[in-house]
């Protein structure tokens, strides 16, 4: 097997003139990510795959070539498929696959962080950077920070408190959203992998979810002011949309947009009503209403709430929901005044208010 191996010296002598990136930031937040919360530790392997195709990619692998001097570095356009498969074959259980995408590899039908997972190997991966350009990228470099207190001692709270709640409210200013019913048991992405059986996912982290036990029994308004498109990237009206939501269903939009009212148009054609399913207690403080970027998979861990649109949320089964049939899973992000579990209110002032 004949791959190319990158050589131990920056891929780029300068960065970009628009906006300059800090490979010395980016290193030192993903040397907090490896030793804490991937616990990845030598003689285990390091396999890092990555392209070239944008600023952040190239800052990215100049960051782990500075944490992971003895990793093997692959660029992913100058050798084939089959040898980057032969090169994680021979990877054994926790070593550790990075994966620095412009926009998101393919290998055929091989699905890389599933089937990696599936060989007990850590993965962090780092799709569609390409979107995230001059100011973006570096909120994205920021939102690589691993702050393990925070992570971990508000995610696991607010899991306490959602476990045990018996209803919640969301206030986007002036409008409530209520959930008039328990949650379903909160699943954590706090970048603590101690309970689980695999090691890693996308990052950035940051992020509580959960939904109503009972759908049906969310009911009131929600104002958003983000969207995913149907590109699958951020959208932001010029002002909040209001969703109406009746028994766990958008039954009326105001203010809304022409690309709002599509996303709307396509979940109804393909699934005849439009569920409300996720509540997203995002964590990453480098992300808010005002420091935005253009991938929704990453601006998901936005420090508030956000929410779906759709039958598909494949972590939660619901008697009438059947999973061959839910389609759509459309991340909307709330204006976010306050949030309340029972008669506690755990957000406030753009922060969470527990732990």
């Amino acid at each position: 097997m004949t791959l190319t191996i990158a050589p131990l010296q920056p891929l780029r002598a300068t960065t970009s003139p628009h906006c300059e990136l800090p490979l010395d930031t980016a290193a030192r937040h993903l040397r907090d990510v490896l030793s804490t919360a991937i616990e990845y530790k030598s003689p285990h392997a390091a396999l890092i795959v990555f392209d070239t195709h944008c600023e952040l990619a190239l800052t990215l692998a100049d960051a782990y070539r500075r944490c992971l001097p003895e990793a093997t570095f692959i660029d992913f356009d100058t050798v084939s498929a089959e040898s980057i498969l032969a090169a994680f074959a021979k990877l054994e259980a926790e070593d550790l696959v990075v994966l620095i995408q412009s926009t998101n590899f393919r290998l055929e039908a091989f699905r890389i962080r599933i089937e990696l997972f599936k060989r007990a190997l850590k993965v962090i991966e780092h799709p569609h950077l390409s979107r995230m350009t001059d100011q973006q990228a570096l909120y994205y470099i920021d939102s690589l920070a691993y702050d393990p207190a925070y992570y971990r001692g508000v995610g696991r709270a607010l899991k306490a408190r959602i476990d045990s709640a018996r209803f919640g409210v969301v206030d986007s200013g002036g409008e409530r959203l209520v959930f008039d019913s328990p949650f379903e048991s909160a699943k954590l992405n706090i970048g603590d992998y101690s309970e689980m059986t695999n090691v890693g996912g996308q990052f950035p982290i940051g992020e509580v979810f959960t939904e109503a036990q009972d759908l049906e029994a969310v009911n009131g308004r929600v104002r958003i002011f983000v969207f995913g498109d149907t590109a699958f990237q951020v959208n932001q009206p010029e002002k909040p949309i209001t969703l109406v939501i009746t028994k766990g269903r958008v039954s009326d939009l105001i203010d809304s947009t022409p690309e709002f009212d599509q996303v709307i148009a396509n979940i109804r054609a393909d699934e005849g009503e439009v569920w409300l399913r996720e509540l997203g207690f995002g964590m990453n403080r480098a992300f808010s209403q005002t420091r935005t970027v253009c991938d929704i998979g990453t601006y998901e861990r936005m420090c508030g709430i956000h929410l779906s649109l759709g039958a598909k949320h494949g972590v939660y089964n619901k008697p009438q929901i059947k999973r061959a049939t839910a389609r759509y899973h459309v991340d909307v992000f709330a204006v976010t005044e306050a949030v309340y579990l029972d008669d506690e209110r755990v957000y406030s002032d753009g922060a969470w208010q527990v732990g």
